[in-house]
């Protein structure tokens, strides 16, 4: 597994990077999230993302136990804040109140006394970004978070964030995007800012929640037993699962096998072509899952198979800066 710098700081990380959203402490039990944490540990990687929000906060917890007796300066362990985690007014948002709390109500979960990186899991238009960012370095001068990270942020908003933090003494490293071969809305925008400002981005359902892996097929129900197929899960994936892009994904398999790699590997293999992105985050549901993926770190992708995947794809892929996520 390669490592790869995360904006100008001095922090590596691993270019796959293991996620919980979705997963633990909702769609898996926990021997299963156990045993992709143990696999995740085994093919070489050591960061691991994941959210307050996430099942409730018990995907927090469920990660804490799963890495707990691991050697914690071999782990890179990053949370978010900003969606609520209770029912007050306060218990949501980038206001310091809420993000105070938050990061120790995390770091009790996880099992730890500092995260490697914090991140404004959205922008949160509400709250002064002074506010946030006073807070944010609070944190770190505290040793309770050593760098900075944001989630969807859109060009501008990194830029001023950067900015403020560069005057506040602490390093803004990342920002936390969805990012894939059929959604590109952080490539106009999005990367060149970033680029410019120190910033990489670790990117969040690199394969389209499962769809890029070719296992939904046009004119089928999904499986029961994918994420597709689950009553709540499958739902936030439902604009993917359209007759046109199921087709279009299918078309990218002759792709994958003159390659000798499986979808998910050409999937995970073409995000990480970009120079601006530091890692791509798996999810598991089994451990298979994981080697499976694993398999896509340092693949190189040569220029004609990237122009085959964008003539295949054509216009179904989402590039519109304006489609960033929003709180």
């Amino acid at each position: 597994m390669q490592t790869r710098r995360l904006g100008r700081s001095g922090l590596n990380i691993t270019e796959l990077a293991y996620g919980n959203w979705l997963t633990h402490g909702s769609q898996v039990e926990e021997d299963a999230a156990h045993a992709c944490v143990r696999a995740a540990l085994d093919a070489g990687i050591t960061t691991f993302d994941t959210a307050d929000v996430y099942a409730g906060t018990k995907a927090e917890s469920v990660l804490g136990r799963a890495l707990a007796g691991q050697r914690r300066e071999s782990l890179e362990i990053a949370t978010k804040v900003y969606w609520p985690t209770g029912p007050g007014a306060n218990d949501r948002g980038l206001g310091r109140k809420h993000v105070i709390e938050s990061c120790h109500a995390s770091l009790q979960r996880l099992q730890t006394d500092y995260v490697d990186l914090y991140q404004a899991h959205r922008y949160d238009s509400t709250v002064p970004l002074e506010e946030t960012m006073t807070a944010f370095a609070d944190l770190v001068r505290a040793g309770k978070v050593l760098y900075i990270g944001v989630s969807e942020w859109r060009a501008e908003e990194i830029a001023a964030g950067a900015a403020l933090a560069r005057e506040l003494g602490i390093q803004l490293i990342s920002n936390q995007p969805q990012y894939s071969m059929l959604w590109r809305v952080i490539e106009a925008e999005v990367v060149p800012t970033s680029e410019a400002e120190g910033v990489s981005q670790i990117v969040w359902s690199p394969l389209a929640q499962g769809v890029l892996t070719g296992k939904y097929l046009p004119g089928q129900a999904p499986p029961a037993d994918s994420r597709g197929g689950h009553p709540s899960a499958g739902g936030s994936m439902k604009g993917y699962l359209t007759e046109d892009i199921l087709t279009r994904v299918q078309q990218l398999r002759p792709i994958a096998d003159d390659l000798g790699l499986s979808m998910a590997q050409l999937s995970l293999a073409w995000v990480l072509q970009n120079g601006n992105v530091a890692a791509a985050i798996i999810g598991a549901t089994r451990p298979e899952q994981v080697h499976d993926n694993v398999a896509a770190a340092g693949v190189t992708l040569e220029d004609d198979v990237l122009a085959r995947i964008d003539e295949v794809l054509g216009d179904v892929v989402e590039r519109d800066p304006a489609k960033t996520s929003r709180g």
